[in-house]
């Protein structure tokens, strides 16, 4: 290919396949990279992505679907089904991934875009079960010229970007790496057809991720639609959220997060315009990619037995890597900069925080699943899910057995749950008790409770979730009993999965 993008809850899930099902359905994964939950047309917002939106109205959207607030610990549980253990590297021997999975049911498996999780064996998706990769495996990088330097990695080093564990260093001019990763997508779809095999693709954007770099064309689209503001952006998301029916109306909507300067008294209004039209470009590109994975499905005539899910792995990101400098223009190659909190906090409508932390802006990811014949088109749930969920989903989906040893280790029982009861419109008893950590930021929900530990405030906030999604109410003080509980359950699952607490 020529450059182209306490203790925890075991449970087992069924192997079956849909019945009457001819042959083993395909999985597309589609996973973005720091995207806010309102971003997208289908949770409100105004960006264009009628493809994504053409997932929702032909499938289901979740409302309370969680990853883990960063990049490396939503790519670990979503590929092994398990809470990632903190001593060492995050990929295990002791663990499996979808593909490794799968691979008992013939399937073949491709990841094209971002892996995060190694470099280096034993943790490349060739270690780890993919039959071909096609990408990035560090964090981020330069989207028009993956090997310029990286001003925000180790001194300025050049991210590992390669194919089946060959490097690639030289990129041609016009090198865009969502495009480039939609074009092995559509590669990997078309072999897998022609080897009438099915397969298991996961699709990793680094869109939305900062920096912020997109096409001309693209940005040219939404220059000037952000000179709003974010308050006034979050308060039209919010609206269109109401009437979507995604949230409920007696949610309050929370104040300006830590770090939000009021719009009014922003300098350089129109630069910081221009640096929400480039995510929004890019967000825009990659619904652009999404489309041409779905032709590719149509064009082959198996769409029908393809099962589509989308979702992000954090919410969005108030980072401010490379700094403002109001004298560059952002988007292009040579600029490395990021959206910062303001937009942040309008991306990630109508919840607090985000990215790194454990309230509902930086846990909460949109995810629509479309499986024709299977799921209700247009149809919508507020049952919980996790990205832990992924995997005992994607085995069940594929008739595959989780197994209890892989190359000579015993394998740690799963600890997510198959949504696929989910999808076909019925019920399933779901977790009992959900948690979360990232570098002092802590979380534990259990039913209708949320418990959270903010590194900056520095203590315990206890949310009723259906009454105050938005995290407004601080209870805590009206019911330590239950602050107790909680509190000392997360402790322990912190013990068990390796977390240090400082």
């Amino acid at each position: 290919m020529m450059f182209r993008c306490v203790c925890l809850t075991v449970v087992a899930f069924s192997g079956c396949l849909t019945a009457g099902a001819a042959e083993p359905p395909n999985i597309v994964l589609i996973m973005c990279d720091d995207m806010g939950w309102s971003d997208i047309g289908c949770y409100g917002g105004e960006v264009c992505t009628p493809n994504i939106d053409r997932l929702a109205a032909e499938g289901m959207r979740f409302t309370q679907f969680y990853n883990n607030a960063k990049c490396t610990t939503t790519r670990a549980s979503l590929i092994t089904g398990m809470y990632p253990r903190r001593d060492g590297r995050l990929l295990k021997d002791n663990m499996v991934t979808i593909p490794e999975v799968l691979a008992s049911a013939g399937y073949h498996s491709a990841l094209s875009g971002k892996w995060h999780l190694g470099s280096e064996a034993p943790t490349r998706p060739s270690d780890r079960g993919f039959d071909h990769y096609y990408g990035l495996l560090d964090g981020c990088c330069n989207f028009h010229n993956p090997a310029r330097p990286d001003p925000d990695f180790k001194g300025g080093r050049v991210r590992w970007f390669g194919e089946d564990d060959v490097r690639i260093t030289k990129f041609p001019e016009g090198f865009y790496t969502t495009d480039a990763f939609t074009d092995d997508a559509c590669e990997t779809i078309d072999g897998a057809v022609a080897r009438e095999q099915p397969f298991f693709l996961h699709v990793c954007y680094t869109a939305p991720h900062y920096p912020l770099h997109a096409l001309e064309e693209d940005i040219a689209r939404y220059r000037g639609k952000y000179d709003i503001g974010w308050h006034e952006l979050r308060r039209r998301r919010h609206e269109r959220q109401l009437a979507m029916g995604l949230i409920d109306s007696s949610w309050e909507l929370p104040p300006p997060d830590t770090g939000v300067t009021a719009w009014e008294d922003i300098d350089n209004q129109a630069y910081f315009g221009e640096l929400m039209a480039v995510y929004a470009a890019m967000i825009d590109r990659m619904d652009q990619g999404i489309g041409r994975i779905l032709d590719k499905l149509d064009e082959h005539k198996i769409a029908d037995n393809t099962v589509v899910m989308f979702l992000s792995d954090n919410g969005g990101c108030a980072e401010k890597p490379g700094g403002f400098d109001y004298s560059r223009t952002p988007g292009v190659e040579e600029f490395y900069t990021a959206c910062g909190p303001g937009w942040a906090y309008a991306q990630n409508t109508p919840f607090r925080r985000w990215k790194q932390w454990v309230h509902e802006g930086g846990i909460s990811t949109p995810f629509i699943v479309r499986w024709p014949g299977v799921v209700e088109a247009g149809s919508m749930t507020d049952e919980v899910g996790h990205i832990i969920d992924l995997l005992p989903t994607c085995a069940d989906i594929a008739g595959a057995d989780y197994p209890k040893t892989h190359n000579g280790h015993d394998i740690r029982p799963v600890e997510g749950l198959t949504l696929r009861p989910l999808f076909e419109g019925n019920t399933r008893t779901g977790h009992e008790t959900l948690y979360w950590e990232w570098t002092g930021n802590r979380a534990i929900r259990q039913g209708d409770w949320k418990l959270c530990w903010d590194k900056e405030v520095k203590q315990w906030e206890l949310y009723n979730l259906p009454h105050d999604r938005t995290e407004i109410h601080n209870l805590a003080d009206r019911h330590p009993d239950i602050v107790e509980q909680l509190s000392n359950m997360w402790f322990s699952w912190a013990k068990e999965t390796d977390v240090i607490v400082k």
